[in-house]
């Protein structure tokens, strides 16, 4: 039986957890932004003492403090839980510090509210996310700042809260503090930080700050230290996440900006060598022209390098959409068009082929353009990777499908060739992933050719699919819906990725 006032199992297990880590020494070490809450008048109390500068900031462990311990009331017991479940369902971070913002002032009063965390390189430390009560923030998201001579290396390398009783103090103390200069500025008057912290390493920290000095008791420091328990474990994966998305799309923005660059140089070159070889500006011995249509075949694989990694990054950064048009001649306006493209290669390794397409002309409701991607894409595959003197079959057809509702425009492109196995099937793809198969070793590709297709094909709410005979064929089919009048909502905004 559990006496009047005492933590249930959960929060005491929080509480107990936070005992073990306050004094603990972790490896890594940042800085943090305070931040303040709502108003609060002074109270008086143990921690309450004559501010000096020297006094100004305290590193503070609640559970060793020679006094009596405080029972939980029947309230705080509840908004504990109820911040514990809030916190397990795992929402966006932002909507957790809002919640902690507008539930818990009763348990721990605050102006503003803040979430930091420690850069990779344990250097530095930058905000996250901040909720005030009033405006404007001058320390808001990404303000970030060095963690040498911070007083918060104290907290990193004891695992102590740090309590700042009066920031006008503080600042007097520690002049070269940009950021305690930024929160008094803002009105804030003192501060209660808490490391957040995953198996032993400080991950960031959360700032409750006050415009009203003394706000903050031993008290305040227990309940927070409980929530943070809670809190750290929730936090770091989200971060991490989001951290490593912000460096696929700055990768993807100076991707798409290299190609973007090179595309115009590369084409004039091309078009520069054409005119040189066609014999427009003098006749030509054949060993020049010899080197001019290698230049030329060398600047083509290039120009399609360039568009590969320039739809790519349309893709990947979020820019990519289906504009659809209903009742699209699928085999005049994609797959003509898509076999003009591919028809110098083709003639060049001495390859044949074959089109097959049932009945009259397919019109389904698709965006041509990019169906006419996915074509050249599939096709190219199969004279790069096809056997020289080879055949390559196209087929067309309209064809019940488990997959796709209510029918299927089915494209499929065959050739005869090394092929792959079954389990090589399973890279085909993903982006950047190409075969290992001694086949096709001296065979360039940039492994984004397929994964690009994938993505159209989902685009249009269809599939695409890969099957082979390894040593003898390889086969890629696309399916979408054959229907020939297009959603209206789709066909007015496009869909997008």
């Amino acid at each position: 039986m559990r006496a009047h006032g005492a933590l249930p199992r959960c929060e005491r297990s929080a509480v107990a957890s936070a005992r073990l880590r306050v004094g603990t020494r972790p490896p890594r070490a940042g800085f943090a932004v305070p931040c303040p809450c709502p108003e609060s008048p002074p109270r008086r109390g143990h921690l309450a003492r004559k501010r000096t500068p020297e006094t100004a900031v305290r590193f503070v462990d609640p559970f060793r403090e020679e006094r009596p311990p405080q029972p939980i009331s029947a309230a705080e017991r509840a908004l504990l839980r109820q911040v514990n479940q809030k916190i397990a369902a795992r929402p966006s971070l932002r909507a957790i510090v809002d919640y902690l913002f507008d539930t818990t002032q009763s348990l721990i009063p605050c102006d503003r509210i803040g979430l930091a965390f420690v850069d990779p390189d344990g250097l530095r430390v930058t905000s996250y996310y901040n909720r005030a009560s009033y405006a404007p923030l001058v320390i808001d998201k990404d303000y970030s700042e060095a963690l040498r001579g911070s007083s918060l290396r104290t907290v990193l390398e004891t695992g102590r809260p740090r309590l700042i009783a009066d920031l006008q103090t503080y600042l007097a103390a520690h002049p070269r503090s940009n950021s305690t200069r930024l929160l008094v500025r803002e009105g804030v008057r003192s501060n209660l930080t808490c490391p957040l912290s995953v198996e032993g390493r400080v991950v960031g920290f959360i700032f409750r700050s006050s415009r009203r000095p003394d706000t903050y008791r031993s008290r305040h420091i227990e309940l927070q230290m409980a929530i943070t328990e809670r809190l750290s474990q929730a936090v770091e994966k989200t971060w991490r996440i989001e951290q490593l998305e912000q460096a696929n799309a700055a990768y993807m923005q100076m991707l798409g900006f290299v190609s973007h660059e090179l595309k115009s140089p590369v084409a004039s070159i091309v078009t520069d060598a054409r005119i040189l070889a066609d014999g427009y500006l003098g006749d030509l011995q054949p060993k020049q022209k010899e080197k001019l249509e290698r230049l030329i075949r060398k600047g083509d694989y290039l120009l399609a390098l360039v568009g590969e990694y320039l739809d790519l990054a349309r893709i990947e950064g979020g820019e990519l959409e289906a504009h659809l048009q209903a009742e699209v001649d699928v085999s005049r306006e994609v797959l003509d068009d898509a076999i003009d493209v591919v028809r110098p290669q083709l003639e060049a390794r001495g390859m044949s082929l074959t089109v097959a397409a049932d009945g009259e002309h397919p019109r389904v409701c698709s965006d041509p353009g990019l169906l006419r991607i996915v074509l050249v894409n599939l096709l190219d595959n199969a004279i790069k990777y096809g056997r020289e003197g080879g055949e390559v079959r196209v087929t067309l057809d309209i064809t019940p499908s488990r997959h796709v509702r209510p029918e299927a425009l089915r494209i499929a492109v065959w050739n005869e060739g090394p092929g792959f196995s079954p389990a090589q099937r399973n890279k085909l793809f993903r982006r950047f992933s190409r075969l290992d198969t001694p086949e096709l070793k001296g065979v360039r590709g940039t492994g984004v050719g397929l994964y690009n297709a994938w993505r159209i094909v989902q685009l249009h709410r269809g599939r695409i699919t890969a099957e082979s005979k390894q040593g003898e064929w390889a086969q890629f089919t696309i399916e979408i819906p054959a229907t020939p009048e297009c959603d209206d909502a789709d066909a007015k905004n496009g869909v997008s990725q």
